[in-house]
């Protein structure tokens, strides 16, 4: 490696040395530290990285020493039992401890001024909003990007059903590294091989063999018998220490995207916290997914606006906190409308809702057109729709689909086991900005069922773009109306286009298939799932339909 790193304009920063520190109870932790060359006293932005040091969030972010050259101390530790350090990884347990004290450590070292700043993305998000509830003075703004906020209910769980595919995926990685750690040649290239080609037709979906193999390795044994109420998930989630995160008021910058899987929880993050008053928060949520943040996305260009400077964006939130430098930006909420392909500006939170009813001939689920959207009630009716497990509607596009983002799902939306209700061609512009929500009158055959609900955007073309989902797993038949809460967005429809809501039983393997029997859908084996008939109520006082966030255009 070079002796310096050189950018034009910028300060020159030597190449990174390692350095250590230990924790309370004895655990080594390994950073690199990048200074600006010649003495001085600089800021310091800390990453505590959970998949490598030298990684250090390139993925999103600019190399560390490219932060370095703006003036700062950058330091990228490995958390406990990752990358190079010592102790055994738990996901959440000790970032609270080991954060703050790496926060002190960091504030202290040669060349600091002895304020700190945190960044990262992802679980690295998640380590700085736990570190922050730590006795750590010295850290005086933070930058949680794409973060978990409650591990339970919105990581680990999606309205009481499991989010398959990505709980699995992480699982395999951090096993994977645990495997690399301990020199375990086959064993890492078993979880490279799942990793390459995630094979979900399992004997129980949720226990693919190289986790069960490799139970020990990772968190994922463990997390899978938790249920969904479970008290490990506070102990390890920012959301149960939002009280302390509000007051201590640091100043905070929120990122998320709106195909990233982590949506949900920067978003509750931004609202509890906003709830409890604290006085310093920032929210920009790009068209992104977790990673790149880049305006290509599933086959969608978003134009330059879209590829957003989220360094610059960084730099001059950590030069206005830690150096005391005024932004020349100040939007509270920065929402990117992926219909106009610019940036909206807002004050607050948007919350105007209006409701749109489902309206059908009885052939929804045959017909892409037979269902309807419209701003009226409606006659009571009923659609119904056949949910096999031999063949569960897949997941495509939008968070959770093996291909991520605004994808075509129309040939989805023409299979038979979808429910498909889809608004007349708009003739003005139309604005959504803030929160989705279906309600679905619903019942079955079976003893339980779930409900997968998607809003998407329709071309003149036929493409339908999902924007928007929501997923509910029902252990037993209901006996009210169900709430589908879905992800927000923000996007202007023009004239010509159609807005659509299709219903669904599964989305897998975004989450696992609900048997039908009653059994937990994470434990129960594939061959018993049974065939079943979902009827949706429409119309009449307990009729179904979708709550839309309209703007003023």
């Amino acid at each position: 490696m070079s002796s310096t790193f050189t950018y034009p304009g910028l300060l020159e920063v030597q190449a990174p040395e390692t350095l250590s520190m230990t924790t309370a109870d004895g655990v080594r932790l390994d950073a690199d530290v990048y200074r600006p060359v010649g003495t001085g006293r600089f800021p310091v932005l800390l990453m505590r990285q959970a998949y490598g040091r030298r990684i250090a969030c390139t993925l999103c972010y600019a190399h560390p020493s490219w932060y370095a050259a703006h003036g700062y101390l950058v330091v990228v530790q490995d958390i406990r039992g990752r990358g190079t350090s010592e102790g055994t990884f738990h996901p959440g347990r000790h970032e609270e401890a080991d954060g703050a004290a790496a926060v002190e450590w960091a504030a202290q070292l040669p060349g600091s001024d002895g304020q700190v700043g945190m960044y990262g993305f992802s679980y690295q998000g998640c380590a700085q909003l736990l570190a922050a509830t730590g006795d750590c003075p010295s850290l005086k703004a933070v930058a949680p990007a794409m973060a978990p906020w409650d591990i339970g209910r919105g990581w680990m769980y999606e309205n009481g059903a499991m989010q398959l595919k990505q709980m699995v995926e992480w699982g395999v990685q951090i096993s994977a590294e645990a495997s690399r750690r301990q020199g375990d040649a086959q064993g890492y290239a078993q979880h490279k091989a799942f990793a390459a080609a995630p094979t979900w037709q399992q004997a129980v979906s949720a226990q693919p063999s190289v986790l069960t193999e490799h139970a020990e390795q990772s968190h994922y044994q463990d997390w899978r018998q938790w249920p969904v109420d479970d008290a490990n998930w506070a102990a390890i989630s920012p959301y149960a220490k939002a009280e302390q995160i509000a007051a201590r008021a640091l100043p905070t910058l929120l990122i998320g995207g709106w195909f990233d899987t982590f949506i949900n929880g920067t978003l509750a993050a931004f609202h509890e916290l906003t709830r409890l008053k604290h006085p310093a928060l920032r929210l920009v949520v790009g068209p992104w997914l977790h990673f790149p943040w880049r305006r290509h996305v599933g086959g969608v260009d978003f134009g330059p606006e879209a590829d957003l400077n989220t360094d610059a964006l960084h730099i001059a939130f950590f030069d206005e906190h830690l150096k005391g430098i005024a932004p020349a930006e100040q939007s509270r909420i920065r929402l990117f409308d992926m219909g106009t392909l610019q940036w909206r500006t807002f004050a607050d939170w948007p919350t105007q809702q209006r409701a749109l009813y489902l309206q059908g001939t009885g052939r929804a689920s045959m017909d892409v057109e037979a269902g309807t959207l419209t701003d009226q009630p409606v006659e009571p009716g009923c659609e119904c729709v056949v949910h096999d497990p031999w063949r569960p509607a897949p997941a495509v596009g939008g968070c959770f689909g093996v291909v991520p983002g605004p994808v075509d799902r129309s040939a989805v939306d023409y299979r038979g086991d979808v429910l498909t209700f889809t608004s007349p061609a708009l003739s003005s512009p139309l604005v959504l900005a803030g929160d989705l929500a279906a309600t679905v009158s619903a019942t079955c055959d079976r003893r339980s069922f779930d409900v997968s609900c998607v809003f998407s955007r329709v071309l003149a073309s036929g493409v339908a773009q999902p924007l928007s989902s929501g997923y509910v797993h029902l252990r037993q038949v209901p006996e009210a109306p169900v709430q589908v809460p879905m992800v927000a967005t923000c996007v202007t429809l023009q004239p010509g286009e159609r807005i659509r809501l299709s219903i669904a039983a599964s989305d897998f393997p975004a989450h696992p298939i609900n048997p039908g029997t009653g059994q937990n859908p994470m434990t129960s084996p594939a061959v018993e799932a049974l065939v079943t008939t979902i009827v949706i109520r429409l119309g009449g006082a307990d009729g179904s339909f979708i709550e839309l966030p309209f703007l003023p255009s």
